[in-house]
């Protein structure tokens, strides 16, 4: 792992992606590409034009055909796994520009000058653009992160799509969500595991379109249930 972030080619962007025709490309254009390797877009399950914007815009495309935010992130480590050149950090990042993926170093300085595992984009910890998070997404987060603590002694205050980690870290998780519990899983086995964790403030917008999740009672609903479930089940 090289010891500054100039001209690292070792870092990787995965980007789950459904119906994000409208906001994909301003992602891929907005990261900083002297930063990374490559920008994997997972088409999952979009029915609009997603794949062709990523495509471009320079993200390699892969697709994952069944819908789940889990399965397209899986998808992405997969192919990950047969890359013919190595992968040192690995970035989760949304489609729908909430996130600001300039800021992308910020999240992973941790790792390569200080040598953590994870590090989460807190967007409790920095700047949220009102209107960018509902109640319920603000009351879950912060419920699931005193969870976190209760039971597992971690100190997160997000638990958000932002993020970075080390590759070896990341296989050593051996994620298995599907769907909505995804960012929780990674975040409470990184803890279990006694790997270094870290949060650095990110800044926050009103994403592009409406959300497939928070833009929907049941989306609210199935993720909040999804997210409490894996909390327990890995006590």
């Amino acid at each position: 792992m090289q010891d500054s972030l100039s001209g690292n080619k070792s870092n990787r962007v995965i980007i789950p992606a459904f119906n994000e025709e409208n906001a994909v490309g301003k992602v891929i254009e907005e990261i900083p590409k002297e930063e990374v390797a490559e920008i994997i877009v997972v088409n999952n399950a979009s029915t609009d034009e997603t794949e062709s914007v990523a495509r471009s815009k320079g993200a390699t495309v892969l697709t994952e055909a069944v819908p789940g935010y889990g399965r397209a992130c899986l998808r992405g480590i997969d192919y990950l796994k047969t890359a013919e050149t190595k992968t040192d950090v690995v970035v989760f990042l949304d489609a729908d520009y909430s996130d600001y993926p300039q800021e992308l170093p910020k999240l992973v300085s941790p790792i390569i000058q200080e040598d953590y595992d994870l590090v989460i984009g807190s967007r409790a910890l920095g700047e949220r653009q009102q209107g960018s998070m509902t109640f319920p997404q603000i009351f879950g987060n912060w419920l699931a992160t005193n969870l976190l603590k209760l039971f597992y002694g971690a100190n997160f205050t997000d638990l958000g799509p932002f993020r970075a980690i080390k590759y070896h870290s990341l296989l050593d998780l051996n994620m298995q969500d599907k769907t909505y519990g995804w960012t929780v899983e990674m975040q409470l086995k990184a803890v279990k595991k006694h790997m270094r964790c870290t949060e650095v403030p990110v800044n926050y917008r009103v994403r592009t379109g409406q959300s497939k999740i928070s833009g929907t009672i049941r989306g609210t609903i199935m993720a909040g249930y999804k997210i409490l479930w894996t909390i327990f089940r890995y006590i």
